[in-house]
């Protein structure tokens, strides 16, 4: 999905209203929709199903699709309550009328016009709190009471998760700057398309995972607006086409066979996490081929998988002499991962030169399986078939002989460079995920929380991405969806269990609430 500026998405807005004929009035109602559903899931997740909750408005169309939400939430049976920025006297445009109605469907309405108003506000336990002060339009530093609303949402946001409406206040739209109070929002709920200073890496501490909500935005209108198509974010609406009905006549034959290899003595876990991910992945056969001394180990760990011991080295990691009698079989496979838990040992590296030369299925290369080629990106050209790298700041550093500081000062830039020298689809995992493939725009997902910075995450993307490109979807695809799908059920592991308490496992329970954002069945 391709970011806008500003100025881009006002003129879109205008051309919507004055030639599609739809009112802005019914565009800030499906706003205010999309943020109230958005609130109502993290509420079940946190299961604060019954804690109030803060929506934080402004005067101008912001507050307005607060007012909104807050009328939606009400009728799903939440108690809410609006503070407002200002006065009532200053609300303008089309928010006037939600104004009203907050007000006869009887949910309170504060007035704080002034700095000391908010400093003083009463403290009280919130389930959400909602950001509706600013939007796109603003510059600068917030003022006066605006940014004293912005200090209280983030002392609030100690307890209570916060989720800002379309930027986080006090984030400039164009090129994410902070210039003085910003949001910290947990969740940022954007409207029609992403902000293109939402994508900037220096802002993601304020913008936490990003929803899209279609406003009913034309798409002729977007398509004639001349945005910059050199990066995009990874959204639900466009991976919906890669994620159809299943047939009722259909077997497990038809969704793929997916051949994993990994495992070393000290390191079964990796591959267990990477094989569970694949089954849970929607594919219809999982095999693993493990070291012969940990193949009980994952066998009993993923029963639904196919495991087969192999030769291993004198240090217990796979031998490259199992290649004579796997070579012949991958015709029976619909796309390989090679690397969790495979060790750097110089086996590995025959191996895999091996499985890259021949295979004439779509690979997925991950951990070790991109460290035992450090210093020679170039060796990947010869795959025969799509590849898929999935490294980290570190691994990628490794591979193109850089510093990690030299990786993260420009990820995008250093994504690219991999992609090119590889002849791969590169996605550098972190922060704001890099998805990079030569002749395609760079894809920025975002989604995800600092809870996922844990052992095993990563093993869980490489299986869930091995088995999208098994069940068909193209590699460019598979590796935007697996990472999207990765990041939001990490979001919802997060909201039930919290950052600190949730487990690599507990992603894979969550992927099939994470499949429901773009599939209904």
């Amino acid at each position: 999905m391709k970011p806008v500026t500003a100025e881009q998405m006002r003129e879109l807005d205008r051309r919507t209203i004055e030639e599609a004929g739809i009112p802005g009035r019914i565009l800030m109602q499906r706003a205010g929709r999309g943020v109230a559903r958005a609130v109502e899931l993290l509420a079940r997740l946190r299961g604060g199903m019954e804690e109030p909750v803060l929506l934080a408005a402004g005067k101008g169309n912001n507050g307005g699709d607060a007012f909104a939400a807050a009328l939606f939430l009400k009728r799903k049976g939440f108690v809410c309550e609006v503070w407002l920025a200002g006065r009532r006297a200053d609300v303008r445009g089309d928010a006037v009328g939600y104004l009203e109605e907050v007000e006869k469907a009887g949910i309170p309405l504060k007035e704080l016009p002034e700095e000391e108003d908010w400093v003083q506000a009463e403290e009280s336990e919130w389930g959400v709190v909602v950001d509706g002060l600013l939007g796109t339009g603003t510059r600068g530093a917030p003022r006066g009471s605006v940014a004293a609303a912005i200090a209280a949402i983030n002392r609030a946001g100690e307890r209570a998760p916060v989720v800002a409406i379309d930027i986080p206040s006090g984030v400039d739209a164009d090129s994410g700057v902070v210039s003085g109070e910003a949001v910290y929002a947990d969740l940022t709920v954007t409207m029609a398309l992403p902000k293109i200073g939402l994508l900037e890496q220096a802002v993601r501490d304020f913008v936490g995972s990003v929803q899209v909500v279609d406003i009913g935005i034309p798409a002729s209108f977007i398509q004639e607006a001349g945005v910059d198509a050199a990066v995009e974010l990874v959204s639900a609406q466009d991976l919906r086409a890669w994620f159809p009905r299943r047939r009722a006549v259909s077997h497990k034959g038809d969704y793929g066979h997916v051949l994993l290899l990994g495992g070393a003595p000290g390191y079964s876990g990796a591959i267990c996490m990477a094989a569970r991910a694949a089954v849970r992945s929607g594919a219809g056969l999982v095999s693993v081929v493990v070291p012969r001394g940990i193949a009980a180990i994952v066998a009993a760990a993923v029963p639904e998988a196919m495991v087969t011991g192999e030769d291993e080295t004198e240090s217990g990691s796979l031998s490259a002499g199992i290649w004579e009698r796997w070579r012949n079989r991958l015709d029976r496979y619909s796309a390989v991962l090679a690397g969790p838990g495979m060790t750097r040992h110089q086996q590995t590296l025959v191996l895999l030169r091996n499985f890259l030369r021949e295979c004439p299925c779509p690979m997925v290369f991950d951990a070790d399986a991109i460290s035992v080629f450090e210093g020679q990106p170039h060796w990947f050209e010869r795959a025969r078939a799509p590849l898929i790298l999935t490294p980290h700041p570190g691994e990628l550093a490794r591979l193109l002989v850089m510093s990690v500081a030299e990786i993260q000062s420009d990820r995008r830039k250093s994504a690219e460079h991999a992609a090119e020298v590889s002849e791969g689809i590169v996605v550098l995992k972190g922060s704001g995920t890099i998805i990079s493939a030569q002749g395609r725009p760079s894809r920025v997902n975002l989604s995800g929380n600092p809870g996922m910075a844990t052992g095993g995450c990563g093993d869980v993307l490489a299986g869930l991405m091995v088995g999208l490109l098994g069940q068909g979807v193209p590699a460019y695809e598979a590796a935007s969806a697996a990472v999207f799908f990765h990041g939001w059920a990490g979001d919802f592991a997060a909201w039930r269990k919290s950052q600190r308490g949730m487990t690599a496992l507990d992603l894979v329970e969550e992927l099939p609430a994470a499949y429901r954002l773009v599939s209904t069945r």
